[in-house]
């Protein structure tokens, strides 16, 4: 497979969902550590985010990291040393994009994380930090979660966008500081 196909096979690659897996976190640690080294006094914190950070949470073996920085012309400044730092993204989607930017690792057509720059300590930030802590605090929510996920993935199969657009509704009630 080459680099060009293998990148073609992690964008369009169907939702499928796994068992929790305890070796997320570690890839989590590996992979801010690796950003920290490479863009030094860049990020305020990285945390993990997304349901790899949940344990016990199925999920799509994607680790998601949440990257805090002083403004939103910081992250747009990213993105060309995050290309060279073996991330893709869309600058089209980007583009589109207000409050956050979004990239992708992949490896052997396959996403292995994706990177939310966001503003530390900002509305965005706030949202996906409160949503995961949710989830931790309450087994309860996080069944509830795991629950529509798998249900989702079944009705969405291979279409990403309509799984993360149906979880909204419930991503939202436990984020919304209101």
């Amino acid at each position: 497979m080459t680099d060009a196909d293998s990148l073609h096979a992690a964008i369009h690659e169907d939702v499928s969902l796994q068992a929790y897996d305890s070796r997320w976190p570690d890839r989590f640690v590996a992979e801010r550590d690796r950003l920290l080294a490479l863009f030094p006094l860049v990020f305020v914190d990285i945390e993990h985010i997304g349901s790899t950070a949940v344990p016990g949470m199925v999920a799509k073996p994607i680790v998601d990291l949440l990257a805090g920085v002083e403004s939103m012309a910081m992250a747009r400044s990213l993105a060309e040393p995050l290309r060279d730092a073996a991330y893709t993204t869309s600058a089209e989607f980007n583009a589109t994009l207000t409050d956050r930017q979004w990239f992708m690792r992949w490896a052997d057509g396959r996403r292995t994380h994706h990177l939310h720059i966001v503003v530390h300590g900002g509305p965005v930030w706030t949202r996906h930090l409160q949503f995961r802590d949710a989830l931790r605090a309450s087994p309860v929510l996080a069944a509830r979660y795991a629950a529509l996920k798998a249900e989702l993935a079944v009705r969405h199969p291979t279409d990403r966008e309509a799984y993360t657009s149906a979880k909204t509704a419930f991503v939202s009630s436990l984020s919304d500081p209101t």
